[in-house]
């Protein structure tokens, strides 16, 4: 097909996390021409079993039933005009998404209850004898443990919600809030953002260079697949999942079935990274909390996962050091360590596949008259929500950069972006990866399992937290 340069800017989930995630980065810069556009998000506050209340539970800076309810209006008209124009079914889509999104606020209000989220230290403030201290990170599991019930035990459920069960898309839009965050992060510690981008250059070489030759060795040489199948598995444990996978199948001409099976298997085990590797990492290693991050963001191969598998290991070392060491490391570093290693690696997708498009044409297959790819090719497999991150991230510095008096509105104004907005798209994507995930699709895929299980425990994971360690071991996050 000869595609435009703009094809797909209405279609896309990858777009649309774009869209989204600069709708609302514009209405907080709307601040600095005395607007407020962003004032109307609730979020969940801390409450005690047997003493709840609606103004513990929900916190806003008006009525917080009012509140919640512009907060689902303003989400539900975005998210449907894009369920519209990505041709989605618009009703299932609308009867799905609120669903899932009161699901979504129920789980979180659960999570946010003192004895599973206060640390030690605050036991006497909140009436407590005992409690969990997991912070914020038991809300994203309790909200992918629903989704796991949801996907496995009750598939009518799971089928009346996968219209509006996108994590991609949610996880997307999430990063785009991010670059607000980022933003600031970067303004307040420079040195420390260099240092991570320095770690993305070293994981991209790491992914294309060595983890993709690997993987395809082995699949070709001990496991006998063909060529096909070895690239399109190889792409997706060593690069980016589903979208390298879909990438590589397209740039390749597989056949359609294998990044289909790859795509399956690439989920289910993110699940299963998801479900393990925060808090392994917490307990193995409390002290090396930006080593954690990074290893995740080149361990785990799908943005959705990763970012969600930050997010909890962020919350769960936030409340292990505040807990055990009386130490109050600010929120967001850890994740930002995980997602800045793996953006830099999605951000060459479009260059591998179409490096591998001309290995496949001018020397696999060699057919004369095979027609040529052209260098758009590029632009069309790069990741597209990575310019919405970066253009909010540097679109952030630039304002902010103008003066004190600037910064600080439109601080206070892309606060609840950041903050609340983000979490809830996180919180939105855990529940959607857990509906989704169908453990009994891994059936009759033994071989490629076991490949897969044996390439990246084996091999991704040991060699992406030596790459980690060797970066970044003994960083920390600033302290409140």
């Amino acid at each position: 097909m000869n595609l435009k340069w703009y094809s797909g800017m209405a279609r896309t989930e990858d777009w649309w996390a774009v869209w989204l995630g600069l709708s609302m980065f514009l209405a907080s810069v709307s601040a600095l021409w005395g607007w407020n556009l962003t004032g109307w998000m609730v979020k969940p506050g801390t409450w005690v079993w047997g003493e709840f209340s609606l103004n513990a539970a929900l916190k806003a800076d008006g009525d917080p039933i009012l509140s919640w309810f512009t907060t689902y209006l303003v989400f539900t008209v975005l998210t449907c005009v894009a369920a519209w124009s990505m041709k989605l079914n618009l009703k299932r889509f609308l009867a799905g998404w609120s669903a899932l999104f009161v699901m979504t606020w129920i789980i979180w209000i659960v999570g946010q209850e003192a004895h599973f989220k206060v640390p030690v230290h605050e036991f006497d403030k909140h009436g407590l004898n005992w409690g969990l201290s997991l912070g914020g990170g038991f809300s994203y599991l309790l909200a992918l443990l629903v989704g796991l019930v949801i996907g496995n035990f009750f598939k009518g459920t799971a089928a009346f919600l996968s219209e509006a069960a996108k994590p991609e898309w949610f996880i997307k839009t999430a990063i785009v809030f991010l670059g607000i965050k980022i933003g600031v992060m970067s303004i307040e510690a420079a040195g420390f953002i260099a240092e991570l981008v320095m770690t993305g250059v070293a994981a991209t070489f790491v992914a294309y260079m060595l983890f993709w030759p690997i993987v395809y060795a082995l699949g070709r040489r001990v496991f006998h697949l063909s060529r096909e199948a070895s690239a399109v598995l190889s792409s997706g444990i060593s690069i980016c999942g589903v979208s390298a996978a879909i990438a590589t199948a397209g740039a390749i001409r597989a056949r359609p079935v294998i990044p289909v099976v790859v795509s399956i298997l690439v989920v289910i085990f993110a699940m299963f990274e998801l479900i393990i590797l925060p808090g392994l990492y917490t307990a193995l290693a409390p002290g090396q909390p930006i080593v954690n991050g990074s290893a995740l963001g080149l361990t785990v191969k799908t943005d959705g996962a990763d970012a969600a598998a930050g997010a909890m290991l962020d919350e769960l070392m936030r409340a292990h050091a505040l807990t055990h060491q009386g130490v109050v490391w600010k929120e967001g570093w850890i994740l930002m360590a995980s997602l800045t290693t793996k953006i830099w690696i999605d951000m060459f997708i479009g260059v591998w596949a179409f490096v591998l498009a001309l290995v496949w044409v001018y020397k696999v297959e060699r057919q004369p008259g095979q027609s040529r790819i052209g260098p758009m090719e590029i632009w069309h497999r790069f990741p597209k929500f990575v310019l919405g991150y970066l253009l909010v991230w540097l679109s952030y510095i630039a304002i902010a950069s103008s003066g004190a008096e600037v910064a600080d509105v439109l601080h206070k104004a892309a606060t609840p972006v950041e903050g609340p907005m983000r979490t809830l798209m996180f919180m939105l994507t855990f529940l959607s990866i857990g509906t989704i995930t169908d453990f009994s699709k891994l059936r009759g895929m033994g071989k490629l399992a076991l490949l897969y299980a044996i390439a990246l425990f084996g091999i991704i994971a040991p060699i992406a937290y030596g790459v980690a360690w060797v970066f970044h071991r003994g960083m920390m996050p600033p302290v409140v």
